[in-house]
């Protein structure tokens, strides 16, 4: 294992030449994002004679000891300007919060380590716990530094060129939707404002991470786009999604944006805005599987495999229906796989499903699913026809009282960084091929 030396440390170290005078005072560290390698240090910001001057990580010779020593005395006295893929680490990084991809949380990086390598020095670690000084400001106990490997987490950096670089790598990527949705809800505007800029880069992420969000959230991030812009990640959403979005949207901006929806997406959100938002008709979603009564097992089974654009918990169940889309019975997917393919539906299907209507509360709706055990349930108009269906996760969402869904959360599990392994520290040199 190279040398290691701590960010907070070297700030505090005078820059001297090879001839033992002082040339100045180190300002910052400047690291070149590697993607999934450790961010490698390309040189330092140094204040000279008043100014803040670049110098190559070529020209400083020690890093590690009292001092800062440099190759030679001189200088170039060319201003200091950010190049693209350069990241600060006093400025961007040092008690700025970071995304901690393992726990999915926003957290302060209190100091930062590098370690020599081979090709020079790299950012391997950053220490996440509260130093024991502002323990002792807060009235409570500090600890042990807590350093945690770099790949752990995720900087917001703002940096529009670093952002660039760092996009195709971002371990932002590989969160659930929800995880996004919870950062977001915590996050300041400037930290929410880089995390919607990185997620915007997948527009099905984006309207699914919209759709996590609560409506109070989701309203406020959305005051600052234009109502094309809002059309444009609302047009991705599930329609009830989409319905309850527009509805917690301003009154002059809900036309606009509707206006600005694809036809089948408006058609589909104008239905559901039709109905009261506590009912089943506000809560169910329009796009169901259904089959004849007279199709196959193995016919079904075929159809729910090409149903890629109806949510998968709606996937579930298989509707059966009959003329004009009346209601005649349903058949799990459970079913549908421990039945003979060549059954007819009608032979293996409950003939008398429950069901509830659009103006039905979703409370009735929820109690239906508890004592039936169902995961979905169908919504019929006056005539048995289905318009709809209501699945588990929309009622949870409804029924969860609102202080209980705020506690505070389960452990997410580990996200264990792709490029570690228990018995590899980020001190360790990357296995040879």
């Amino acid at each position: 294992m190279g040398c290691v030396v701590h960010l907070a440390e070297l700030l505090r170290r005078p820059l001297v030449g090879d001839n033992g005078e002082v040339v100045g005072r180190l300002r910052d560290v400047i690291v070149r994002l590697r993607g999934r390698d450790y961010p490698l240090v390309t040189g330092v910001v140094a204040r000279v004679g008043g100014r803040e001057l670049f110098l190559p990580a070529a020209q400083v010779a020690d890093l590690d000891g009292e001092k800062i020593t440099l190759v030679s005395p001189r200088v170039d006295l060319r201003h200091f300007e950010r190049r693209e893929g350069e990241v600060l680490l006093r400025a961007d990084v040092l008690g700025h919060r970071v995304i901690d991809v393992a726990d999915v949380e926003l957290v302060r990086a209190y100091d930062i380590e590098l370690a020599q390598r081979p090709e020079g020095w790299v950012l391997t670690c950053l220490d996440t716990r509260r130093p024991p000084r502002l323990w002792g400001v807060l009235g409570g106990r500090g600890g042990q530094p807590d350093w945690r490997d770099w790949k752990s987490f995720e900087p917001l950096i703002g940096h529009a060129g670093s952002a660039r670089v760092r996009g195709p790598f971002a371990r932002l990527g590989r969160l659930k939707p929800a995880d996004i949705a919870d950062l977001l809800e915590e996050a300041n505007h400037t930290e929410s404002q880089e995390i919607l800029q990185r997620v915007h880069a997948d527009p099905e992420l984006e309207a699914d991470v919209f759709e996590e969000l609560e409506p109070d959230s989701q309203t406020r991030l959305f005051r600052e786009r234009t109502d094309a812009e809002i059309a444009e990640v609302i047009a991705r959403m599930r329609a009830d999604d989409a319905a309850d979005a527009i509805n917690e949207l301003p009154q002059h901006r809900r036309r606009p944006v509707l206006d600005a929806l694809p036809a089948g997406q408006r058609t589909k959100v104008l239905t559901l805005m039709g109905f009261n938002p506590s009912s089943a008709g506000g809560l169910m979603a329009l796009d169901v599987l259904t089959a004849a009564a007279n199709s196959t097992v193995a016919e079904a089974l075929r159809a729910a495999g090409e149903a890629r654009a109806l949510q998968p918990q709606a996937l579930t169940s298989v509707y059966l229906v009959g003329q004009e889309k009346r209601l005649l019975g349903v058949v799990t997917l459970v079913e549908l796989l421990q039945a003979d393919p060549a059954a007819r539906l009608e032979e293996v299907a409950d003939r008398d499903p429950v069901r509830a209507g659009p103006d039905t509360d979703v409370e009735d709706v929820a109690l239906l699913m508890t004592d039936y055990n169902l995961l979905t349930v169908p919504v019929v108009d006056d005539e048995d026809r289905i318009v709809g269906v209501i699945t588990v996760d929309d009622v949870l969402d409804v029924v969860i009282p609102e202080d209980w869904r705020r506690r505070e959360p389960a452990p997410h599990p580990a996200h264990r960084p792709e490029e570690l392994t228990p018995d590899r520290s980020p001190h360790d040199a990357p296995p040879a091929l």
